[in-house]
């Protein structure tokens, strides 16, 4: 049986205050909502803070390069499509270094979930922009303040059809609890952008800034791509949250009949077949 207690309690390395002490706990009990134990779930991250949440938790866990758990993740589910995997990192890592990366794992709808710790600044190298920094921002790496416009990761997720796209708020934690239990019982891509104040380096997008603009539509259809495309531009006086779309794309893996057997590495090996392509080099 999956208890919050089986994921274990480790002292973390976050400022006090980060948004990111209410995620990791909600990942905690979305996982046991999802009946999951700590060896079924791997999870994959980056470099930053964000990045260090899976090091937080009783699981398998590769960290990789900045920008490039994607990958990593993409290929730990075509080698064992039973693995629930999981990438959590920062919006550097995810939309910027891993930019490409994330428009691939969209485009193939791999069915993992991406939780991004989006806190519109990159915490760890001490507060230079982002991609998610709003424009005007001064950091100690843009002294005259940022000139490039932030990018909207969920409206790029919208446009492409991504399998499901949500946001939610680390300052509601039953929200964000569910939105994550539903991104990763979802067939496909999950995208789930999380806003995560950092209260070291961004002054601007604090707690009271989100708790006074982040709301649930009252009203809104998910399979409606259209009214998907305009929550996704909403930003400012109001910042809608909640699963915002989804679809029912197959996933990537669906589309290849020898994994409907299992994972390859539970299958005996054709030692002939082997033998055969090995002759070829010789």
């Amino acid at each position: 049986m999956s208890t919050i207690e089986g994921y274990g309690i480790f002292e973390t390395a976050w400022c006090p205050g980060c948004g990111n002490h209410s995620i990791l706990p909600a990942v905690k009990q979305a996982l046991v909502a999802c009946e999951l134990e700590p060896h079924q779930v791997l999870f994959v991250s980056g470099i930053g803070q964000a990045a260090k949440a899976p090091h937080y938790l009783r699981a398998n866990v590769f960290n990789g390069l900045h920008g490039r758990s994607l990958p990593v993740a993409t290929g730990a589910k075509l080698a064992n499509p039973t693995l629930t995997v999981i990438v959590e990192s920062g919006d550097g890592c995810n939309y910027g270094e891993g930019g490409n990366h994330f428009l691939a794992a969209v485009r193939r709808n791999i069915d993992i979930t991406l939780v991004v710790h989006n806190n519109q600044i990159y915490g760890l190298t001490k507060g230079q922009a982002s991609p998610t920094t709003p424009g005007g921002l001064v950091t100690k790496a843009q002294p005259s303040g940022v000139f490039s416009e932030p990018f909207n990761p969920i409206a790029v997720a919208v446009t492409m059809h991504a399998g499901f796209v949500a946001r939610a708020f680390s300052g509601d934690p039953g929200h964000l609890t569910e939105v994550i239990r539903q991104g990763i019982g979802h067939k496909g891509f999950s995208l789930i952008d999380v806003l995560q104040p950092c209260v070291s380096f961004n002054k601007i997008n604090t707690f009271a800034w989100y708790k006074k603009r982040c709301y649930l539509p009252a009203s809104h259809d998910p399979a409606d791509w259209e009214a998907a495309m305009k929550r996704a531009q909403e930003w400012g006086e109001r910042i809608p949250i909640g699963i915002l779309y989804k679809n029912d794309r197959p996933p990537f893996d669906a589309h290849f009949s020898f994994l409907k057997e299992g994972p390859l590495f539970s299958r005996d090996v054709d030692k002939r077949s082997l033998q055969k392509v090995l002759d070829r080099f010789r």
